[in-house]
């Protein structure tokens, strides 16, 4: 027995009040239901496209509040907090009406899985932490800094190497929608592998990234950082982590020290990706996640089945 939304898993743009903000998500795709949340904050869902993964799964993309047309917060630009931010995903759950749902996590969206795999657990068949860390904070960005020191004495010889540079040197100084933009445009070269080696292809992802400011700060001015180290130990939910060997912002160190943290999960490395391998590597992308997924409910059917019939049938709702 399913308590499903009629419509609410219908192909194409979907809306509805959350609690008084529009909260906007976008179908795609068939099988078992993934939410996936893009990352920033503020990066515009789009880029996150995955059509070789729609091929396996019910790709449900958050359009996360405070960009595009979801509703804005009255603290706007603060007050997204990871806190709120698992509200939303919570509640998009809630309106699907489904007895359990993958949720996928890119970048800052993966800090939000994580937070929301610690608090709210109940409905989740498994989290994909796509280039994720435990922290924020000054451990995070030195390794960022030492990273793109690699990137830099890399691509010595590109003559992009500087404007990518200038734009990570600004990035404190970001306080509207233009400035976001201007940033995730400047330092994407950065977050692909050979960006400079196949220009053609990657330069139409740079002009149609769209970005909202959002400060990173909570309703009171504070910033929401991060340090999961204590918590995710105690995940009792399937984890799939997935980094690029070569991602500059979240790279390898932190991905190996994820899947070490979290019982029984699964590390992925996409030897030929940055940032974004979903793009990059999008075949080995979405088998990752399609393995991941199908046999985490393969495992949670056979123990419902070993401890009985009333909770096989609860594992197979919907």
């Amino acid at each position: 027995m399913s308590n499903q939304n009629p419509g609410a898993l219908d192909r194409g743009v979907h809306a509805f009040d959350s609690d008084g903000v529009l909260q906007r998500y976008h179908v795609y795709g068939n099988g078992p239901v993934c939410l996936a949340h893009p990352g920033g904050p503020g990066i515009h869902w789009e880029y996150l496209r995955m059509p070789e993964l729609e091929q396996h799964l019910t790709m449900v993309y958050v359009e996360a509040l405070g960009t595009g047309a979801s509703g804005r917060l009255p603290t706007h630009p603060n007050g997204y907090t990871r806190e709120r931010y698992s509200i939303a995903l919570q509640r998009i759950i809630d309106h699907l009406g489904v007895p359990e749902a993958f949720l996928l996590g890119h970048s800052h969206g993966a800090f939000v899985a994580a937070y929301h795999a610690i608090h709210r657990p109940e409905r989740l068949a498994g989290i994909i932490l796509y280039e994720g860390a435990p922290v924020t904070g000054p451990e995070h960005g030195a390794e960022a800094a030492r990273r793109l020191q690699e990137f830099a004495a890399a691509h010595a010889d590109r003559p992009g190497l500087a404007d990518v540079l200038a734009t990570f040197a600004g990035m404190q100084d970001i306080s509207s929608d233009e400035q976001t933009l201007a940033v995730a445009r400047g330092v994407l070269p950065s977050y692909i592998a050979d960006y400079w080696g196949d220009e053609q292809r990657w330069a139409p992802l740079r002009d149609a990234l769209q970005a909202s400011y959002i400060s990173g700060l909570d309703a009171l001015g504070a910033p929401d950082l991060i340090d999961d180290r204590t918590d995710l130990p105690k995940l009792t939910v399937p984890a799939l982590v997935v980094v690029g060997l070569f991602d500059v912002i979240c790279g390898p160190r932190w991905g190996r020290e994820l899947a070490a943290l979290i019982p029984d999960s699964r590390l992925v490395i996409l030897e030929h990706s940055g940032h974004l391998g979903h793009l990059e590597e999008p075949e080995r992308f979405a088998d990752a996640v399609r393995d991941f997924a199908l046999s985490s409910r393969r495992s949670r059917s056979e123990s419902a089945v070993q401890d009985g019939p009333e909770s096989a049938a609860r594992t197979h709702m919907g």
